[in-house]
Formats: structure tokens, C-alpha cells, sequence
């Protein structure tokens, strides 16, 4: 008998990992007529990422899919090339298919991530790096990673280069619907960067620093 697996993570979690989900959806292909519609009603708070998602849905709510279609190739597909190449290799060596690649999926075959059978995209495009790290933290294909593991894929495969790419597409000059998309990857990428640093210092802290040389706490 097949029994679905109940997996529960924090709110918290939930919610980074719905928020990867969505950069990864929004920018692997244009949104279709059921995603437009959704990202229509998204709503924000005063944050730097609730202002751009508020700014995101009156686009959609504007914007027909046509239009947004044609966007998104002009940025990512265009005659050869668009105005952005959205790949690590691209960003971190200048070239496809090199070195940063070959690391991610060796990465990827320790953590039992691999390409589906219909995408045939180098696996190092920022909308499969964003998936990635949303299935990691809420455990889509096992159980999920701890914070050590994501920040370790995050820092090797992310951090190095992706608020660098969605500061271009914020900027880029055919971006309109997906300049929003760029502000709320780029403070999502400053957050997250932040978060594992912080992790990282606390947790190789030893156990005893907040002591001082009498073992007395401070």
C-alpha cells in the first residue's frame, strides 16, 4: 500500500519554501492563464518584498498574458539570446556550461535531486536553483534538509551570484511585469544570505563564550 508522506516543517519554512516555489515558477516559463490570475491577487506588506509583491499583482491585474509573454522572452529567449542569460555558469565564469555546473550536479546527486525528463535546460538556470532550494527546505522529494545542509547549497550554487542576476532583471531595460520579480528576488537573496551567516556564526560559537576566565556568565 502507498501511504502519503506527512512531512511538517515550521511556518517559517513553509513559507521560504513557498517563496523559492514561486520565483522558480515565475521564472521557468511566462505565466499561464491560471498562474496570471493568482499573482493577481497576491497581496504584500510594507517590507521591501511585500511592497514589490503589491506592485507585482497591479501588474498582473494590467497586464494581459500575451504581453507578458512576450516580455519574458525578450529578457530570457530573444533571436540567439535575450537581454539576460540566467545561469551560474554564465554569471560566475562568463561561459555555459562550465565548472559551476559540474559542481551542482554533483551536489545534486548527493541530495537525490535530478533534472526531469522534459526540462533541457542546464540544471544551473536560476528558476531550477530556486525549486531546488524549495524542495529542500520543505523535504518535496525526502526528508527535509537542515538549516547546515541549505545553507551549504545555498551558499555554493545561490549566494554567489543570484542577487547579482535579479538586480539586473530589476534593472533590465525590456522589464516591466518581471521588474518587480527582481526586487523581491534580490531582497529575498540579501535576507536568506544574511540568515545562513548568522547561523553559521552562532553556530560555531563555542559553548562556553559567554563566560569569561572565572567561568562566571557575563
Amino acid at each position: 500500500m502507498n501511504v502519503a508522506r506527512e512531512i511538517r516543517i515550521a511556518e517559517e519554512d513553509r513559507l521560504r519554501a513557498d517563496l523559492y516555489n514561486f520565483l522558480g515558477l515565475v521564472l521557468a516559463r511566462p505565466p499561464d492563464a491560471a498562474l496570471l490570475p493568482q499573482i493577481a491577487g497576491l497581496t504584500g506588506d510594507d517590507s521591501e518584498i511585500g511592497r514589490a509583491t503589491i506592485a507585482l499583482a497591479k501588474l498582473a491585474r494590467r497586464t494581459g498574458q500575451a504581453t507578458v509573454e512576450a516580455e519574458y522572452n525578450r529578457l530570457f529567449i530573444g533571436l540567439g539570446r535575450g537581454e539576460l542569460l540566467p545561469y551560474a555558469s554564465y554569471y560566475l565564469t562568463g561561459f555555459l556550461n562550465e565548472k559551476p555546473l559540474a559542481m551542482l550536479r554533483r551536489d545534486m546527486a548527493a541530495q537525490g535531486l535530478a533534472r526531469a525528463e522534459n526540462v533541457f535546460e542546464p540544471e544551473d538556470n536560476i528558476a531550477s536553483l530556486m525549486e531546488m532550494m524549495g524542495a529542500l527546505i520543505s523535504g518535496q522529494f525526502s526528508a527535509p534538509a537542515d538549516l547546515a545542509t541549505q545553507g551549504d547549497f545555498f551558499n555554493r550554487h545561490i549566494a554567489p551570484w543570484a542577487a547579482h542576476f535579479f538586480t539586473d532583471l530589476e534593472a533590465a531595460g525590456n522589464a516591466v511585469f518581471y521588474a518587480p520579480v527582481g526586487r523581491i528576488g534580490r531582497a529575498f537573496m540579501e535576507i536568506e544570505a544574511e540568515a545562513f551567516r548568522m547561523g553559521a556564526l552562532q553556530s560555531s560559537s563555542p559553548a562556553d563564550s559567554r563566560r569569561d576566565n572565572r567561568g562566571e556568565s557575563l
